[in-house]
């Protein structure tokens, strides 16, 4: 099963452009911790981060502790 969460993690990565990809991964990264806190799991769908950072989703606040 991790193989496969990998696979799909990497073909939404590449399916941005270089300059989007650090943003991509910072994003993947606080979704999985926010997720593990509030549910005990990292359900991600890699693809859908992938489609909010194409349709021009960036962090534009600090966060709220």
């Amino acid at each position: 099963m991790e193989q496969k969460q990998s696979e799909k993690l990497l073909e939404a990565r590449n399916s941005l452009p270089d300059e989007l990809k650090p943003i991509f991964d910072k994003f993947v990264s606080d979704y999985i911790d926010a997720a593990t806190i509030r549910y005990g799991k990292p359900y991600v769908s890699y693809i859908v981060i992938a489609d909010m950072i194409k349709a021009g989703w960036r962090l534009s606040a600090k966060p709220i502790k």
